[in-house]
């Protein structure tokens, strides 16, 4: 069997086993995206997340030595809820972005990439590979824009023409020599929507993303979040649509071809106020086969005080107040005082915040109730 014939044979085995669109790139490294990575990374716009070291982020060989192909693949993810529940004054909801909807999409994607290096393996036993999702040391980003699957668009998503950018990727290197596909041409063209549109400038310019601005990042910070961008989050617990919800290119889009992504409405749009008296073991068993539940239950609770102040929920003071008397973590406390300042308009309020001030030992807290205490005397001012 020839590598073009395997490649045919890849190709109609993907689509069997649930692959919306494959790609071949060559394994040649990356060059030009190591200029990029290096003006990032001098600018201070790298997450953290990511894999630090930049060669292994360009050159697929140091993954996997010999590397002569990487299969670049996509699953499209659904862009609409069915029947979503309504967030109404009593009872407040937040919202998961779209690619946490569904089971994690890490182990969708990890076991197409596992029935692939299977298939190989079986057709050529001597074959080495080696599968990466998200969390792998190479870009996705970049390989599937070598490989054909879309273009990099300004946003920093990849858009396929098929799916717009409603799309999950995986990469599987090996050491057999594939015809590599062409690259699709950038389609973004003269629109800038996506650029505008963000809530809060991470975008500095089309594909260039200061990830210490975009609200995805800061959703999963564990710390307090910056106040400067406490409003821009709205009812967003983790990550953020509205850079994708404005492109041209995902307008009437809405796959559902895979039933393990189809979103539970009450777990992608939960209620708020559960969310900040729920233990470890009830939040794991409720959230813990989605994505966004990868930081654990603090910046979840922290982001749902924080919509909370962000709607002006009065019901959800009794919990708040409890939270700043009696919850461990500074984080959730001094939120919590933030969240009281800004909802409440009594003298309970008042009381109560000037209460824990006495009582509260760290200094970030006690920041975060003076923050309160001042937004409060402004509500009061206006009523």
């Amino acid at each position: 069997m020839t590598y073009a014939q395997l490649k045919e044979e890849l190709i109609a085995y993907s689509k069997t086993i649930g692959i919306d669109k494959i790609g071949f790139a060559s394994a040649d490294a990356f060059l030009t995206l190591k200029d990029r990575l290096l003006v990032q990374q001098e600018l201070g716009y790298q997450s953290g997340f990511e894999e630090p070291d930049i060669d292994k982020r360009v050159n697929p060989e140091l993954s996997l030595p010999k590397a002569r192909s990487i299969i670049s693949i996509a699953l499209a993810y659904p862009s609409r809820m069915k029947d979503p529940p309504k967030s109404t004054k009593g009872d407040r909801r937040g919202v998961f972005c779209r690619a946490s909807w569904g089971k994690d999409y890490h182990h969708i994607l990890r076991d197409r990439l596992k029935k692939l290096e299977d298939f190989l393996n079986e057709k050529v036993p001597e074959a080495k590979t080696l599968s990466m999702v998200d969390t792998g040391a190479l870009s996705d980003r970049a390989v599937a824009e070598r490989a054909g699957i879309g273009w990099s668009a300004k946003n920093c998503a990849i858009i396929t023409p098929e799916f717009g950018s409603y799309v999950y990727l995986g990469d599987l290197l090996t050491t057999l020599p594939f015809e590599p596909d062409t690259p699709i041409t950038d389609q973004c063209g003269t629109c800038n929507k996506c650029v505008d549109a963000c809530p809060t400038g991470a975008l500095i310019q089309g594909g260039q993303l200061d990830s210490h601005k975009c609200i995805a990042f800061l959703t999963q910070t564990k710390g307090f979040l910056p106040e400067q961008y406490r409003k821009k989050l709205g009812n967003r617990i983790y990550g953020c649509d509205t850079c994708q919800q404005v492109c041209p290119k995902n307008k009437g889009i809405d796959v559902h071809n895979h039933p393990e992504m189809e979103p539970d409405p009450e777990i992608a749009k939960p209620r708020l106020i559960p969310l900040l008296t729920m233990s470890n073991r009830e939040f794991k068993e409720r959230f813990g086969d989605i994505s966004g539940s990868w930081r654990g239950k603090k910046p979840i609770q922290r982001n749902a005080i924080i919509a909370l102040a962000h709607f002006k929920e009065e019901s959800a003071l009794p919990v708040l107040k409890t939270l700043l008397t009696s919850d461990p973590r500074p984080v959730i406390r001094g939120t919590a005082a933030w969240a009281i300042g800004k909802i409440g308009r009594t003298d309970e309020e008042e009381m109560i915040l000037k209460h824990a001030e006495k009582l509260e030992k760290d200094e970030d807290v006690l920041n975060e109730i003076k923050k309160g205490l001042d937004l409060l005397e402004t509500n009061v001012t206006r009523n």
